[in-house]
């Protein structure tokens, strides 16, 4: 943590300003210090870390279901960051803390689709710790606006289990060479059974259905993900019905040597 006497956290989420899984995450880390609430001011799920190349984002000045204070944006996730640093606070963020997300996060094409995952990402960029917490639900319900229905109690375990998180990160910093946690806990999990997992590199299946006006993403359940070995963040959620707690590291690889044959084959 920074040597200010109270910790700033960035909350954002994907799901859109009036989230329950925003306010109930909200409601924990306010025992840790200030908390500046930055989101969409609608649904942005699937976006990643996409950014507004064309057009105007806009920031108001809203409220969130309990009467606190909060941004909302008409831009993505990953504004929500860029502008909550750069625009709203006074000084970089401690932490970044994306959710609750009302659904999986698991597998590497999550990391890159998420809009959750996308927030983390733009701030670990930034150097700024980041913790993305995921609720995955076992089945989605049928109804078009079901995430209406999910309710702060369902949610307060993973609530609890966050904020401890949180306060870890607060005090003693990021562990060694993780830039991004990426937490996802199943649907009544009990709170003990955690497990340290690794990314799931096993794409997507067929994720769409066919409607009368073409094909639609009907919703990420997570029978939808690819089966996977022991010890992946899609097995431990999915089989074990574990919670998953994936440490990432936003560094790619450059294996320059490997290129020798290409680039002598380009010399003129």
């Amino acid at each position: 943590m920074s040597g200010y006497a109270m910790p700033i956290t960035l909350l954002i989420n994907d799901d859109g300003i009036q989230s329950i899984g925003l306010l109930v995450m909200k409601k924990r880390l306010e025992k840790l210090g200030e908390v500046i609430v930055v989101a969409p001011e609608k649904e942005r799920s699937g976006i990643g870390k996409a950014l507004t190349a064309y057009g105007h984002v806009k920031i108001m000045e809203t409220r969130l279901r309990d009467g606190s204070k909060a941004y909302a944006i008409t831009g993505t996730p990953a504004e929500a960051f860029l502008l909550g640093m750069n625009k709203i606070l006074k000084r970089p963020p401690d932490l970044v803390v994306a959710g609750i997300n009302l659904g999986p996060n698991l597998g590497i094409d999550d990391v890159l689709n998420s809009g959750t995952l996308g927030a983390a990402l733009e701030a670990a960029i930034h150097q700024v710790p980041a913790i993305a917490v995921s609720y995955c639900k076992q089945k989605i319900p049928g109804q078009p606006h079901w995430k209406e229905k999910v309710t702060s109690e369902e949610l307060e375990p993973t609530a609890i289990l966050a904020q401890k998180m949180v306060e870890y990160v607060l005090k003693r910093g990021m562990p060694p060479n993780v830039d991004i946690l990426s937490v996802n806990v199943p649907e009544g999990v009990k709170s003990g059974r955690v497990k340290i997992t690794t990314l799931s590199y096993k794409g997507y299946g067929d994720i769409y259905t066919e409607r009368r006006e073409g094909y639609k993403i009907a919703g990420w359940v997570l029978s939808s993900y690819s089966e996977d070995e022991p010890g992946t963040d899609v097995y431990t959620v999915k089989r074990e019905g574990c919670i998953s707690v994936t440490p990432i590291r936003v560094r790619f690889p450059h294996r320059k040597t490997a290129l020798r044959d290409l680039l002598r084959a380009l010399e003129i």
